[in-house]
């Protein structure tokens, strides 16, 4: 079976499966998406949404967060884990965006990376979900699951950007994303199905019998 057979069959199976891709972080604007997407780095979803409304009740503003101190910040978003660091970077971008773009979030891949705390990923997520822009951040989910269904070697993060990329049309980038996210917490887990038992691996790999490794990013 071809790359590209095995793409439409992913493809195939994602809309059906998940027609509708809502954004699993609760966020108010784009500033407030960019925080939340922030503090998921190493964190779960859910405890974010948890977390963030006690921020941004304080808050919710580049000009509201960059007056609150480090500390505070930190003791609001400890439970998100690496809380030195994400409280620091969330204080000095704020900053930034005060002092440098009006206390707007540039809409820009070049600017977005270069704010603290701010990487390709990040940058990716915020572009596609908050801006509407076509990109295809690539988190451990979909590094696990494109490598499992045999669209990527996952010789690396950037490798799996690019595979994919040229895999699927650049209107189904924003959707993809998701959806595979969403797929790989419900049916093809780090420590489940291996590559042998979701629909999606069995129907790309119908004669695979071991499990499959996959390269860790």
């Amino acid at each position: 079976m071809k790359k590209s057979e095995r793409a439409e069959i992913v493809r195939k199976i994602l809309d059906k499966t998940y027609p509708e891709t809502p954004i699993p972080l609760d966020h108010k604007d784009i500033f407030t998406l960019l925080i939340a997407v922030l503090l998921s780095a190493q964190c779960t979803d859910e405890r974010v949404n948890q977390v963030t409304p006690k921020l941004f009740k304080l808050a919710s503003t580049p000009e509201k967060m960059s007056k609150l101190s480090q500390e505070k910040i930190y003791n609001i978003i400890k439970p998100c884990g690496l809380g030195p660091k994400k409280s620091k970077a969330i204080k000095s971008l704020s900053l930034i965006l005060v002092k440098e773009y009006n206390s707007i979030v540039p809409n820009n891949f070049e600017d977005l990376e270069k704010l603290p705390g701010v990487g390709h990923k990040t940058a990716s997520v915020v572009m596609s979900q908050g801006f509407g822009v076509p990109a295809f951040a690539v988190d451990t989910h979909i590094h696990r699951l494109a490598q499992r269904w045999g669209l990527t070697n996952g010789k690396n993060v950037k490798k799996t950007e690019a595979d994919l990329k040229k895999l699927f049309n650049k209107s189904t980038w924003n959707k993809l994303h998701l959806q595979i996210i969403f797929w790989g917490r419900e049916f093809c887990q780090a420590k489940a199905c291996y590559g042998l038992e979701c629909s999606i691996c069995s129907s790309c790999y119908p004669k695979r019998i071991k499990p499959f490794a996959h390269k860790k990013p």
